[in-house]
């Protein structure tokens, strides 16, 4: 196991001289040996190693043994220890999630709040046999090529310096080391998916190929590859497709389904959801045909006159106003800064460029009734290149603004009559001219 460690990390470029480590520990033998690798590289490499447990109050007295054992460990290896305490059935039973899953994000929860405390990496004992466990559970649950990657050796602060060591490698080390360790009777029990995978699927994959841990991990680490390059390829299809304020949807259409997927993906992260492949298969039907498709969490894939964007719509503040005033205001979650200079004073400073005044008013023309808000019905808009008076909504709709982005452009109006908006900027009456003596300045922060 020694080596096999040493070469996991190196080859991933987990440890770097005079870095800070937290090791997940539950006492269990790939934790232990874990602890023990790492300490033996302590001054080698110049580290300051920690330990963080969770007793998750599931198993009583025994629950309680693995606690004190991590402890006596740790003072044996000299390492400081931090433990949390927590009644993992009710936790659950307040997220309203399973058991299992919710030690995995307590742990991490807490993991994470230490490796920010402590300016840390994080280390956990994730083994050959639990990724390929994990590729086989992936496998059973329909996954695409990401759950065939299994565990990644590396993700943010989180490092696996035993992804390529099995489990038989951990417990050899642990007899060559005269290390102790407590056992989960729980590893026992069948009543958690990954137990019947480890006691009932992996033997008789064994039959097959008695390689097979190795098998899956070369598997899963020719995907990481693979999605490796698809998610570039993906990247760049993006930024090819950008126009209008999103993506062309007829060159999204033309993308590979693999990276079309990836692409959507993407930019779902910006709103911290990921689609589920209903929802891309649903996508690549608005693609072609337009519509929309609500993904979770209030956002949604759009795709309107051959834009396609993911979004989020902001709700109007229907009765939201802010008065004129010089300063710096907030509206519709938007903060401006509002000042006026005189013209002559602002063209001596400006860059002349075509159209300069497109964005600015002319400040003597602005009622002091003037308010910030966002569009209403009967809203009216006077074009300032043409003798002509239309309402908003056409106008929207002729300037090709997504219907979804509409309620929350900021505007200023007096009464149904549009002064300025953020996306037309003043109207015929308000616009700078040669007889303008000062002028509004409205910057969006």
């Amino acid at each position: 196991m020694n080596n096999k460690a040493r070469n996991a990390v190196s080859k991933y470029d987990m440890l770097i001289k005079g870095d800070r480590i937290i090791v997940g520990l539950s006492g269990g033998a790939d934790s232990c040996a874990l602890l023990h690798f790492l300490c033996s590289l302590r001054d080698e490499m110049d580290l300051k190693i920690y330990a963080c447990h969770v007793n998750h109050c599931l198993r009583g007295e025994a629950a309680d043994s693995d606690e004190e054992f991590s402890r006596r460990f740790c003072e044996k290896m000299n390492v400081e220890i931090f433990v949390l305490r927590i009644d993992i059935n009710a936790e659950a039973g307040r997220r309203k999630i399973g058991t299992e899953q919710c030690g995995r994000e307590v742990r991490y929860e807490f993991f994470y709040r230490k490796a920010e405390e402590l300016d840390a990496k994080i280390a956990t004992a994730h083994t050959a046999s639990d990724n390929a466990e994990t590729v086989i559970f992936n496998i059973a649950r329909g996954s695409g090529i990401s759950g065939l990657c299994g565990i990644p050796p590396v993700r943010d602060r989180v490092i696996r310096p035993l992804i390529t060591s099995t489990r038989e490698d951990i417990e050899n080390y642990c007899k060559a080391n005269d290390l102790d360790y407590v056992t989960d009777a729980t590893n026992l029990e069948r009543d958690y998916n990954r137990n019947k995978i480890r006691l009932d699927v992996i033997p008789v994959l064994r039959e097959i190929n008695p390689s097979v841990i190795e098998s899956l991990c070369s598997m899963s680490g020719r995907m990481r590859d693979a999605e490796e390059f698809i998610r570039i390829s993906a990247g760049e299809a993006v930024d090819g497709a950008k126009k209008g304020g999103g993506y062309d949807a007829s060159a999204l259409a033309e993308l590979h389904p693999a990276v079309f997927s990836e692409a959507v993906r993407s930019l779902c992260r910006k709103f911290e959801v990921i689609p589920e492949a209903k929802h891309i298969e649903l996508i690549k039907k608005i693609v072609y045909n337009g519509g929309a498709v609500e993904i979770r969490n209030g956002v949604f894939a759009v795709c309107s006159q051959g834009i396609f964007r993911v979004i989020r719509p902001e709700r109007a503040g229907s009765f939201e106003e802010v008065p004129l005033s010089i300063g710096k205001i907030t509206i519709q979650n938007k903060r401006f800064d509002i000042s006026v200079v005189d013209k002559d004073d602002f063209l001596k400073s400006a860059k002349f460029e075509k159209n300069i005044f497109n964005n600015f008013a002319d400040y003597d023309t602005i009622p002091l009734s003037g308010v910030f808000r966002t569009r209403r019905s009967g809203d009216v808009f006077s074009l300032k290149d043409r003798n002509i008076t239309k309402p908003l909504r056409k106008l929207f709709t002729e300037m090709k603004i997504p219907a979804e982005q509409r309620d929350g452009i900021v505007l200023l109006s007096d009464g149904s009559r549009v002064l300025w908006t953020e996306e037309t900027g003043p109207c015929r009456e308000c616009a700078v001219t040669g007889k303008t003596k000062r002028i509004l300045v409205i910057s969006r922060e």
